[in-house]
This record gives structure tokens, sequence and C-alpha cells, in this order.
């Protein structure tokens, strides 16, 4: 159930009662799909008794939990030293995958919570865990690229690993959100290393899996729009070469990581949607081991319900992070080691995505028509510093794909990145693909734009950053899935020479074994970010390493015109860097955050009202996102406890509280000058972690399965 803007509500009637019944029928259509980690770790045949308990600990809970929630909790296997039989999995508990039952032995009864005293406490039980080679957090491209990868160098090479990833979606693709006009070529190499070798296939082998089109790109535009109305098209020769799309295909890569995620559940990796990792595991402080996942069951006042369940831990001899932009655990080992000033780098920008999906009637269809967009709303003369632009793409059968993108290194705290969005569409070039149409689909997320200068030191003891949780996305180009891909085969490519090498290798991986050596140092495996470099990513983004910062310094035009020099001549050749501007975080640079201006220096903007045809007000289109959360927990958006502060006496009096317009999904509001936070509206973009004012929130995981409910996005 989603949480109402309680200043907005109040004006309206019929949004509750739709709202609430759309989002359950999304829960039941979508819970069903949420994999059973609890069937990897506890027995799957319970006798009658605790079985009767599970389903009666569930029947108000099936709302939170399907799958998985029939077990979890239940026959723990408390004896990590019980033996079992050598073709069985052990990873210190016996489990089953895939509907292999795992050997019977003496079940342990269901844990009884009675006690009161902290150490008896639920929330203080030891955690279960399971002994994997490679865990990996994050099911997007470039987790499930890396998982692919892996077993297919398992069945080429002969020596099997194991591996698990772990995905906080209800199912995989659930989160995930994109443009999409889709670069194949780093998915083509890694369908090639399959046992038929074909990677030519890949768009009817979406279609047949997902019932999804990747539409070939037919034409191209970039146009300038004037806020009279008028529109300018940049000639196709002009633009750099990056901005060219013949090759690409228009997608949903949402529909492309379920494809993905099939096609390793069915080479041996162990997916688990539904599952938050929350808490990252290190040996003696000084290396990752792998990760924990978050409790469940816990109420609002902290204290946990009948439906408690403990978090588990994923130990793995190599942990990949692949978590997307601003992922929580990537960010919190960005910091732990230091990878940022490790690496010399920039701190990290970022832009916020905002998208529909629209069906459209046939005669407004043109497939494979992508256009691309400068000026209205976001800049009005060539000097303006927003960063930010728009694309429209026409996917078959019938759909249009539309979205605004905002760089969240804007001055005025008045901006409000949804609203530009609604206004984008109601210029007559954009209108016109529109009308007619449905919106069928809304949601929103952070990207990375700091580029080749804001990429951290990859690799750390036990562990490596993947995708967009490194920052390989080429905002020139507006597209990052291609570099995520890549990332996600180049690291597996090291990880399996690492783990394999040397002596009786093949016997002491956690395929074999059933668990981890404990004699085995967790290891840095610097030749994923040695591959790296070597790779065309890095190519890419050298490319085009100073256009951010030439937007930053001159504005848009500015920013076109250098853009435009470093694409044609110099490729990323010119013997200078532009440096990122000064601001006042603690180490001198400029953040997102620092970048925002207090509210005096600007006047507020009226944004028309919408009309619920063209444009839609944010509540009725965040029912369209299918977010749902777990009533009953713990806020996942937390203040920072030395920053309490700040909501009421800063950002709200110096800044006229910004978050109130820059979240995407109405988390946050002031009534009666105090901070209110919908965190049921959450539709996990990250924005608020970045951009509010001193940085005040602390994005942690909400129970797994919470958050949107992505379909074609």
């Amino acid at each position: 159930n989603i949480i109402f803007n309680t200043a907005t509500i109040q004006n309206s009637t019929s949004i509750p009662t739709k709202t609430i019944a759309m989002l359950r029928c999304v829960k039941i259509a979508k819970r069903s799909n949420v994999g059973s980690l609890s069937a990897a770790i506890f027995r799957r045949n319970p006798s009658p008794s605790t079985a009767a308990v599970a389903n009666q600990s569930r029947t108000a809970g099936a709302a939170s939990y399907s799958t998985f929630g029939q077990t979890i909790g239940n026959h723990v296997q408390t004896n990590a030293s019980e033996s079992v039989p050598s073709n069985n999995r052990q990873c210190k508990l016996t489990h089953n995958i895939c509907g292999n039952t795992s050997p019977s032995h003496d079940r342990q009864p269901y844990r009884s919570f009675s006690s009161d005293s902290d150490t008896d406490s639920p929330l203080n039980q030891p955690r279960e865990s399971m002994h994997y080679d490679v865990v990996i957090v994050g099911g997007g491209p470039a987790g499930l690229a890396a998982s692919i990868r892996l077993k297919q160098l398992s069945s080429q090479k002969g020596i099997d690993l194991s591996v698990c990833v772990l995905e906080k979606g209800s199912e995989v693709g659930s989160h995930i959100l994109s443009g999409n006009v889709f670069d194949p070529k780093a998915l083509e190499e890694l369908l090639s290393h399959n046992e038929d070798g074909d990677s030519s296939k890949w768009t009817e082998a979406l279609l047949e899996s997902q019932d999804s089109h990747a539409t070939p790109v037919t034409e191209d535009a970039f146009l300038v729009l004037t806020e009279s109305g008028g529109s300018y098209q940049i000639p196709n020769m002009l633009l750099p070469s990056q901005l060219h799309n013949h090759g690409n295909y228009i997608m949903s890569l949402s529909k492309l990581v379920r494809y993905l995620g099939e096609m390793a559940e069915g080479m041996g990796v162990e997916i688990y949607p539904g599952f938050a990792a929350d808490e990252v595991l290190y040996a003696d402080g000084k290396a990752v081991k792998g990760v924990a996942t978050k409790d469940v069951g816990i109420a609002k006042d902290g204290q946990p319900k009948d439906t408690f369940e403990r978090g588990v831990e994923l130990v793995g001899r190599q942990t990949l992070f692949a978590e997307g932009a601003r992922g929580s655990c990537s960010e919190s080992i960005i910091s732990k080691f230091n990878l940022r000033q490790e690496a010399g780098a920039d701190v990290q920008h970022y832009g916020l995505g905002i998208k529909e999906v629209w069906e459209v009637p046939e005669g407004k269809f043109k497939p494979g028509f992508v256009m691309h967009t400068l000026g209205f709303p976001l800049q009005s003369s060539v000097t303006d510093k927003v960063y930010g632009g728009s694309f429209l793409y026409h996917q078959e059968p019938n759909l249009v794909l539309c979205g605004l993108v905002v760089g969240l290194d804007y001055e005025n705290p008045y901006i409000n990145p949804y609203l530009e969005f609604q206004r984008w569409k109601t210029h007559p070039a954009i209108k016109s693909h529109l009308e007619g149409g449905t919106c069928i689909q809304y949601g929103a997320r952070v990207l990375n734009e700091g580029g080749y200068h804001s990429l951290p030191k990859l690799t750390f003891p036990g562990g490596m950053l993947l995708g967009c949780s490194a920052g390989f996305l080429n905002a020139v180009k507006i597209k990052g899935s291609h570099c995520a891909i890549q990332s996600g085969i180049v690291a597996a490519e090291s990880v399996y020479e690492s783990l394999t090498s040397g002596e009786d290798a093949g016997e002491k991986t956690v395929a074999s074994m059933g668990e981890i050596d404990a004699e085995e140092p967790l290891m840095e495996v610097t030749q994923y970010a040695e591959n790296m470099e070597k790779s065309w990513v890095y190519d890419e983004l050298k490319e085009v390493r100073n256009c951010h910062s030439a937007f930053s310094k001159w504005g848009v035009g500015g920013g076109l015109l250098y853009t435009g020099i470093a694409a044609h001549i110099t490729k990323g050749r010119e013997p200078w860097t532009l440096p990122t501007p000064v601001g006042s975080n603690a180490d001198g640079a400029k953040t997102d955050a620092t970048a925002t201006k207090p509210a005096k220096d600007f006047q507020p903007i009226n944004y028309p009202l919408p009309d619920g045809i063209l444009t839609f007000d944010l509540l009725t289109n965040l029912q369209r996102s299918g977010t749902y959360h777990e009533d009953d927990q713990p806020s996942h958006l937390r203040i920072k406890t030395d920053l309490a502060n700040v909501p009421e006496s800063i950002s709200l009096q110096v800044y006229a509280a910004p978050e109130s317009r820059f979240c995407p999904a109405g988390v946050y509001e002031y009534v009666d000058e105090k901070l209110v936070i919908n965190a049921q509206n959450c539709i996990h973009c990250k924005c608020c972690s970045i951009k509010m004012p001193q940085e005040y929130i602390d994005w942690t995981v909400p129970e797994g399965g919470g958050g949107p409910q992505y379909q074609v996005m």
C-alpha cells in the first residue's frame, strides 16, 4: 500500500481505493515469482505440525513474501558439522536447488523467540550461512553477465564454480529501468561463448522468452526545442559518432535481464530474487567475505513480529557488487577502502532519469524511430547550466518510451524534475507522438554522469565493483548497459582465472568441497582492473572524459561545442583535464548536494496543472510503477544522526525544501514545517541520498521484494 502525500490526498477521494486495489493485484501477481532462498537453506518437506506453523505465520504475511515465506524460519539445520554426501552442496547447511531434494537428516524444531532479554532476542540470534565460490550482489545486466560467463568458463575448462546472484527486487528485472536504445556488442560477445556459439539470434530468443521486441533503430533525430513551441533539428553529420544509433535496438532492459536470468539459471546459477543485501561482511575488518541479507518481519517500532526471520550470510571466495548506480553496499565499500582516493578519482555526479511507457495508436507509431532533444524545458539559453535532455523511442509492437534526464548538479532548488518532464510532453514536437495513446508504466532511477574521471579503484580484498556500481556509463552516448555487460564479462574471466589457478585448484572449489577452505586467503583480483583499462569500455569513456565538466563550466552552448570537438577531433587526447568545479564538501569538491544554492537567489517556478490525459499528477503516475512495501517495517530512509537538524533548520529554511520537489515518488513533504517521510512511496531511484542538503539521508534497503514492479522499463 502506498502512503500518499497528505497535503495532496486531501484534494482527492478517488486515488486511495483505486491504488490500493491495483497494488494488491500487483503483489499477488508478482510475489509468486519471488525465488526461494529458504528452499536452499532449510528442509524441503516439513513435518505437518511445523508446516502448519509456517502457514499460520504467513496467512497475513502472504502480502509481503510469497514463495520463500513458506518455509524460512522452520527446520533450521543448526549442526554445521553434520556430514553430507559428497555429491550434495553443504554450504554450512544442507539445502536443495532447482527441485533437487537434499538428504534426509534429523530436523531441529521451529525456533521460539519468547525471551525478552537482549541476548535471547531474535534480533541477536546467529545467522545461518551459505558458501559459494562467487557471490554476486545485483541481478542486473552486469551481475547476470558475470554469472553467465563464469558458468560458460566452468563448462569449457572443466572446473566448476558455484555462483549465487542476490537480487532485492521481487523478481529479476523488477527494479531495472533504462531508456533504452541498446548497443548489443557486449551481449553478442557474451552469447558467442555459449555452446552453440550463435550470438545473432538473441532478438528472436528475447521475443520467445519474454514476448518483448528488440526493434532495430531505423531513424535518428536530434532536436533543439524552444519555449515558443518551435524546434530545430541538428543534422546527423554534425553529431558525435557516439550519438549515432545505426545497429542498435530499442528495447526493454527489464525484459532483457529477465531473459538473461533464465539463461543463467539454466546454466546452474542460483538466483535469489526478493532478498536484499543489507550488510557487507568482513574478515577481520580487512577483506570482504560476502554479504548478509536483511532481517525481515520487524515492526515499525523495531521489535520482531511473529513473522520475523533472521537474515542469511552468503559467503564467497569473491564477492562481486553489481547493484547499479549509488548501490548501498557498493558505496559503503568505496568509503571503507577509500577507492576514489586510491584511484585519484573525482566525486561521482549523477542524473535523474524519469520515464514513461505509452501504448499509441497505429497511426502514431513509427517503428525504430529515435529522438533526443535539448532546450525546452531545461535550457532557455546557450549559457544555461542545467545539464540534461530527453529521449523518445518507438518500440514494437506499439510502444513509445519517453523520458527526461536532469543532471543533479543543478543550482535552482525550485526545479521539480518530475514536473519538468510533464511540461516537456506538452511541446508540439513531443505531444504529436503521444496523442491518443495511453500511459502504461512510470518509473525513475539515477544514473552516473561523472564518467572516466569519476571511476574508483575497481578491486579490493575479497571482491570488486561492476557496471554502474563502478560508474561505467557513457553520458554523451546516453548508454551504460553495454559497458555494464562488458564489465561483467571481464570480471568473470578475471575471477575464474584467479580461483582456478594453482595446484589442485579444482578440488578446492566450493562446488567441489561444499564450503570455503578456512585456510584460503581472500584475494584481491587486480587483474580485473588491468583488463578493464585495456578494454573498449575505457577507450569509449576516455573519448568524452571532459564533456560533462564542459557543460558545468560553460553551459549548454559551450558544452555542446566542446563535445563536438572532443568527439570529432581530439577523442579524449586533449592534453588537459577540465577539473570538477570546486565546492564546499569535506574534500573541497562540488557534489550534487553542494551544487544547490539558497532559495533566496531564485523565484518559485509555477508549473501548469496536469490534464490527466497527456500530463499526470505524481501520485496517479506512481500507481503505474507498481510500487509496494510492507507497511509495518522500519523506514529504510533514515536521517543521519549527526544531521538530524538539517531538514527543518537548513533544508526548509535555506533551500525551501528541495526534497519535496526532486523526489520522483512524493516520499518527502513538510507538514506544519516538520518533515514527513512516506517511505512506502519509494521507487528506489536513490536521488535523495545524492541531492539532499548535506546528504542527510542514509538510503538503506527495505525488506527484500519491496519497491517498484517494473515490467516493460
